[in-house]
């Protein structure tokens, strides 16, 4: 059924779709319009059978969600930025035991400086704790993959974070194709739990184990994520026979196949990658784009074979490490460690900063000339980075960098100089 909808609600129907028993609750900005849809949703009866559960933080939504989850209810819950930190212990618990809950992030930057705006530091935060993670170029693959999320998380009995913009995505309305309840039912079975907390056959969740079995218990966590590579593209072939409709999967590609500049990068911002390639295209340059759905477990081979023929790669991430550079980007060169081919890592978007057109267009004209260096911040004003520095460098109380940047760039009123 089409209907013109905010990304929060589409998500928010999607999970309905996929019957859930539990849902717990705690409200944090880009993400709270999808938890307060369900719990309408709840209220008044269309979503039936489902325990609403508002709790007092981020780490308790979570903690809430395990134990329902153990107890053999199929969860949800969705964070953001601050909130997934606060709930970092309880991220690395859910994955630890096995336990196949799904959760939203409305990627957003994390502080300090306080930033509300988006980027995807928030799920790279949390990249390697053992989730699955999906990332949506738009509001339709968000739904769609949320309901391949809880397919994929029960056959492995592993959890899934499904990752989407925030405000890009999340408060953007946008035309939705949303299935039918029959469709899903069909898609996706009910719960049959691997493991289950049952009072009439009681055993132990979460026990301490030693050095002499860790090793094997973090190896067979790895080993789940394997799996997990055939099973993704499985069950999205699945969703598409029934629904009829392509997305989720490892990867996607757009005019790649005799590409020599590739572009490759993750969320929403593929869709305006997609628009200046298709302007570079009409003037003869070949160039394509690959955009990584599946960050855990990471696609390897799949991306080494998109990379195959490309002269250079150009990875765009919304995020970096700090005293290292590109997440996204270091992965993708191990990938292709095995392929003679240069990798730029270009950092954009951070704490919400557009990503535009203009910008696009200059970035692949260097790359295309190899002019690149290996890590590359897109629009930085390198002006005001080196006043900052000579401030510094010649006040040893300088003050706080992020206010001075917002007074040297006029954002708030100058009181030092």
């Amino acid at each position: 059924m089409l209907k013109q909808m905010e990304g929060s609600m589409a998500v928010a129907e999607a999970v309905a779709l996929a019957r859930p028993e539990v849902i717990c609750a705690y409200p944090i900005t880009p993400q709270t319009h999808i938890v307060e849809g369900l719990g309408e949703m709840v209220k008044s009866g269309q979503l039936e059978n489902c325990e609403y559960i508002n709790v007092e933080s981020e780490f308790a939504a979570l903690s809430v969600g395990i134990g329902s989850s153990a107890a053999g209810a199929r969860t949800y819950t969705a964070t953001a930025s601050q909130g997934i930190l606060f709930m970092a212990e309880a991220v690395y618990n859910a994955s630890g035991m096995g336990l196949p809950i799904v959760m939203t992030v409305g990627n957003r930057a994390i502080g300090a400086p306080i930033n509300i705006w988006n980027d995807q530091t928030d799920s790279m935060s949390m990249r390697d704790a053992g989730w699955i993670q999906l990332f949506c170029e738009t509001n339709q693959e968000a739904v769609d993959v949320h309901i391949q999320a809880f397919k994929i998380a029960e056959k492995l009995s592993v959890p899934v974070m499904v990752c989407m913009d925030g405000f890009i995505l999340t408060h953007a309305y946008e035309r939705i194709d949303m299935p039918e309840q029959a469709q899903i039912d069909q898609f996706l079975p009910p719960f049959n739990p691997r493991q289950v907390l049952d009072p009439a056959n009681p055993v132990s969740m979460g026990a301490m184990v030693g050095p002499e079995a860790f090793t094997e218990v973090r190896y067979l966590a790895h080993r789940r994520q394997m799996d997990a590579l055939e099973l993704i593209p499985q069950v999205a072939q699945e969703y598409a026979e029934i629904v009829g409709r392509d997305s989720g999967g490892l990867i996607s590609t757009y005019k790649a196949e005799d590409a020599e500049t590739l572009v490759i990068s993750l969320g929403s911002v593929i869709g305006t990658i997609k628009d200046v390639i298709d302007q570079r295209r009409e003037e003869g340059e070949k160039i394509g784009c690959v955009a990584i759905r599946s960050f855990r477990p990471f696609p390897i081979a799949e991306i080494r074979k998109a990379c195959a023929n490309a002269k250079r790669i150009v990875v765009l991430e919304k995020c970096f490490a700090v005293g290292m550079g590109g997440m996204v980007a270091s992965n993708v060169r191990m990938a292709l460690s095995t392929q003679p081919v240069p990798v730029y890592n270009v950092i954009a978007g951070l704490g919400g900063r557009p990503i535009t057109q203009t910008s696009l267009h200059n970035l692949f004209n260097e790359a295309a000339a190899d002019k690149l260096e290996g890590l590359h911040f897109l629009d930085l004003n390198q002006e005001v980075v080196e006043r900052e520095l000579e401030r510094q460098r010649l006040d040893e109380c300088s003050g706080s960098v992020a206010e001075n940047i917002l007074r040297d760039i006029g954002a708030v009123a100058a009181s030092k100089v």
